[in-house]
């Protein structure tokens, strides 16, 4: 009835890797419901915390939970009195269970957090959107720093400022500093190349270290008083360039005050944008959760240094729970990968915040303070954030009830069965058949899915440099083949009420003969059941006067001022702007190509130091294999790799 497993991604606990066991039972094994499956499965359980899964047929996990005492916890799921609805449906659904025993319960939390965003439970409540925060890096493996923008892992050397709510408010705060402290901005291979200064230090947004119109010295300089304003040293840096400019104006030194009359302007700009009051407060992200109409909203605005680095809302499923629970389980979700800050407050005071506490202090190896404020300063950024977590969910409910108002329109108007959970939308980009590529948009009740946008290469060598019905078939057919291998249809309900993998309805950017060639790859595929519409341009391809293809039925128009219609040229635009910018991307990337990256063995460093020595490409390709061993980095053998890389089909045929 039981099979044991190691686990061997066990979470870390101190310095020594943990060693868990993970207990699974199924139901096929001793022929039981759900409730009697846990009665039976309880049996077996230790007292110790821990982490528990359930599944379902099919394999999927339904659930995933935490538990100071494994036992206890999982038997209050065997009795269906005191079991809400959800709890009861996700019971009846769960025909396998499996466990892993951790030492302690905040190792349980942090494992618990960890497998949710793995799996993505259906009845756990879902951080929808845990893509890393952008943050600022002043590099330092580098003479001269450069300043630019970084998400991911903090791998690369150098300082790291963050996070910030969004890339927008990084760009516009690089923008003031290059103002304010002249700090470049360029990659180290443009640095390495310059033979003069650059538009940059002609508009005094960089002081041009490449060619040395500001020493090193001197710059060394001005990336510390970068850092130290970031770090939350603003004010001594004013303090400081107003001396400046008043030394500097006494000396009748006009142009240099005028200068630094600039950056302290640029400086102020900064601080003026840093938003509320945030005195007496270093470091620390504020959480405000706020529910309505069946829906969540959770506003989290950044601290750091004691300036406000912008806020960001997030609207978690939260499958019916109220505003503590939610917030307990997305800030641990939310944590799973970003660096935790001193200190966090909340709106609202969850059950288990000790724990969280607790958690965060063993992730991030110093004390971490859980706190829900009732008074002062750190109150007021609380309420500040419930204000805007309230406004944020207002405009979220009333773009859905516009949203579902549209889609029902578009389900009139094309005679489906109900309103569209799924709508994608076609298009193709490419110049005279160059770089082409397919570009697949989706749209839903919440509105454009950005994370379903699919880009599409197109790869078949058959097709004719421009045949927009040769990449269409291609597209189609490889997205739908796919489908049906990932997702078959006979697995997939008829109704529901979320997004599902399989599209209500297909939009096809074109007309009758761009229809008939995607109706002609479901035809292929045995698929009959996936409405398609074909959206042809208007006469002389004005906006709203295009033309609509239905299978079976006459094209027609829409009245020029009808929603449905500007619905529908929304999501062509999105689609057409998705295309394109995938195809500029492609064709930008032909453009810059480098003949040295298709050099096995050339990595960046070699080829850096190629270039230095040799100036471009071409040079590098006339050269000998005498020149090149005397690059730094070049061993012979790898001089004859590129050597014979450039002259390989110009060398004699072998007899």
């Amino acid at each position: 009835m039981e099979e044991i497993t190691r686990i061997k991604d066990a979470p870390q606990s101190g310095s020594d890797r943990e060693i868990f066991e993970e207990v699974r039972f199924r139901r096929s094994d001793i022929r039981a419901t759900g409730f009697e499956l846990i009665t039976e499965t309880v049996r077996h359980l230790p007292n110790a915390p821990g982490v528990y899964r359930m599944l379902d047929e099919a394999g999927d996990v339904l659930y995933v939970g935490k538990a100071r005492n494994l036992k206890k916890r999982v038997v209050n799921y065997s009795r269906p009195i005191g079991l809400s609805a959800r709890l009861m449906s996700m019971v009846n659904r769960t025909v396998a269970m499996e466990f892993v025993t951790t030492s302690t319960e905040s190792e349980a939390l942090l494992l618990e957090a960890n497998l949710i965003k793995r799996f993505r439970p259906r009845y756990n409540v879902l951080l929808r959107d845990d893509k890393s925060f952008p943050y600022i890096l002043l590099t330092g493996e580098h003479e001269a720093p450069q300043i630019l923008k970084h998400r991911g892992a903090h791998s690369r050397k150098g300082t790291y400022f963050g996070p910030f709510a969004s890339a927008g408010a990084v760009d516009r705060t690089i923008n003031a500093l290059q103002k304010s402290f002249l700090i470049r901005s360029c990659s180290d291979s443009v640095y390495d190349s310059r033979t003069r200064p650059c538009l940059l230090w002609q508009i005094k947004r960089c002081s041009a270290p490449c060619t040395r119109e500001v020493s090193l010295e001197d710059y060394a300089a001005l990336v510390a008083e970068t850092k130290a304003f970031l770090s939350g040293r603003s004010k001594a840096i004013r303090t400081k360039l107003a001396d400046e400019m008043e030394e500097a104006s006494e000396k009748m030194e006009f142009e240099r005050a005028a200068v630094i009359r600039d950056r302290l302007a640029s400086l102020s700009h900064v601080d003026s944008h840093q938003g509320i009051n945030a005195q007496g407060i270093d470091e620390a992200d504020v959480f405000a959760v706020y529910q309505d109409g069946g829906e969540t909203c959770v506003q989290v605005f950044f601290f750091r240094t004691g300036q406000n680095w912008g806020n960001r809302a997030f609207f978690p499923r939260d499958e019916g729970l109220d505003a503590p629970e939610v917030l307990e389980t997305f800030l641990a979700q939310f944590y799973d990968d970003k660096p935790v800050p001193r200190t966090i407050f909340l709106s609202h005071d969850p059950a288990e915040r000790g724990l969280l506490a607790e958690a965060f202090t063993q992730k991030a190896g110093r004390k971490v303070e859980v706190s829900v404020p009732q008074r002062g300063t750190k109150r007021e950024l609380v309420d500040h954030a419930l204000t805007n977590a309230r406004e944020a969910l207002g405009r979220r409910l009333a773009d859905k009830q516009s949203q579902g108002k549209l889609l029902s329109g578009l389900a009139e108007t094309f005679g489906l069965a109900a309103p569209p959970m799924r709508v994608e939308v076609y298009d193709n980009s490419h110049i005279m058949g160059t770089n082409a590529v397919g570009g697949m948009i989706v749209a839903g009740p919440e509105g454009f899915s950005k994370q379903h946008y699919r880009k599409f290469n197109i790869k078949s060598q058959e097709i004719t440099p421009g045949d927009d019905f040769g990449m269409m078939h291609e597209v189609l057919t490889r997205r739908f083949a796919r489908l049906l291998k990932e997702a078959p249809r006979e697995g997939q309900s008829a109704e529901r009420d979320t997004m599902g993998p399989w599209p209500d309805l297909v939009l096809i950017d074109g007309g009758a003969g761009q229809l008939a060639a995607a109706l002609g790859v479901l035809e292929e595929l045995g698929i009959k059941d996936v409405p398609m519409v074909g959206v042809a341009k208007g006469v002389d391809r004005d906006a709203g006067r295009e033309e609509f293809h239905v299978p079976g039925k006459k094209p027609f128009r829409l009245p020029p001022r009808d929603p449905v219609l500007y619905f529908i040229q929304r999501l062509r635009d999105e689609a057409h702007r998705f295309a394109i910018g995938t195809h500029r991307a492609k064709r930008k990337k032909a453009f810059t190509a480098n003949p040295l990256d298709e050099i096995q063995g050339v990595g960046a460093a070699r080829k850096r130091a190629l270039l230095k020595h040799f100036g471009t490409a071409k040079a590098v390709s006339k050269a000998g294999v005498g020149d090149l061993i005397e690059v730094d980095g070049i061993s012979e053998s790898v001089a004859k790799r590129v050597y014979d890389h450039f002259h390989a089909a110009n060398a004699p045929a072998s007899r």
